[in-house]
């Protein structure tokens, strides 16, 4: 696992998006698969991509998108289902075909089968290059809840009372509009991913950055499921390191800092 600690938000943001901008131009004509979060954390990120698609630096034209998770019972025009966000956060922006997004429908009447479906179309189009995400302020990602398998796949899942608090900002402030079900990819849908970019930001955050990084790998924190990834990162501000060891923090920075001399 590699540990990215930029200054501040804002050039976290711009460190994973010149990173995707570049895993996406590398690929050149060939299909890139891209794995996408919603909340406050990758909006920088998505702000920074459609400027490089603005000044021509970008296209998505041979990109497919999966998005990690969607609210259970929220049509896709309401304004905080997830289909909404990505839509007006990143995809009306950029040059995207339509039919490469794939984003769960939180309306199926049959939601066991559209997580089964959402599986199939990972495999059809050959595997997940990289999975951008965000971690939550309990170590979850997306909304793999603590004591999520790591095996797990894209299921219907049962919300915790602490993330139903932390997204009723979304929500009027009000925990109990937050629907209690969601779609989520697993987290073995994540880890099988080539590669993985987690972005962190806050001192809210630095409890479970400390877990996930120095603590063993423990389902109670899922994101610590990337010490046993090939090939992940995870970029922060300073603020979020506040509870890692000095230690860990010099360690990652030489490590780093080593990598521009070359």
């Amino acid at each position: 696992m590699q540990l990215i600690i930029q200054e501040n938000y804002e050039k976290a943001s711009l460190w994973a998006a010149e990173y995707i901008a570049g895993k996406i131009n590398s690929a050149k004509n060939k299909p890139f698969v891209l794995g996408l979060p919603t909340g406050s954390s990758p909006i920088g990120i998505y702000q920074k991509l459609i400027n490089m698609r603005q000044k021509e630096k970008l296209s998505f034209k041979n990109v497919r998108t999966f998005n990690m998770d969607e609210y259970v019972g929220l049509p896709a025009s309401h304004p905080q289902s997830y289909h909404y966000f990505m839509m007006d956060n990143l995809f009306n922006h950029v040059d995207i075909d339509p039919k490469h997004i794939h984003i769960l429908n939180g309306m199926a009447e049959n939601l066991e089968k559209e997580c089964e479906q959402y599986e199939e179309a990972i495999t059809k189009e050959g595997g997940i290059d990289l999975f951008l995400g965000g971690m939550g302020r309990n170590g979850h990602v997306a909304f793999n809840e603590p004591g999520s398998s790591f095996s797990s796949r894209t299921r219907v899942k049962t919300l915790a009372e602490e993330t139903k608090v932390a997204n009723s900002r979304f929500f009027d402030g009000d925990s109990s509009k937050v629907p209690t079900l969601a779609l989520t990819v697993g987290v073995g849908t994540v880890m099988n991913a080539r590669e993985v970019l987690i972005i962190v930001n806050g001192r809210h955050k630095a409890r479970a950055l400390r877990a996930v990084i120095e603590d063993g790998v423990n389902h109670m924190w899922t994101l610590s499921c990337l010490q046993m990834h090939p090939n992940a990162i995870i970029v922060c501000d300073e603020d979020a390191t506040e509870e890692l060891k000095v230690e860990t923090v010099r360690y990652f920075k030489d490590i780093e800092k080593n990598k521009a001399k070359f």
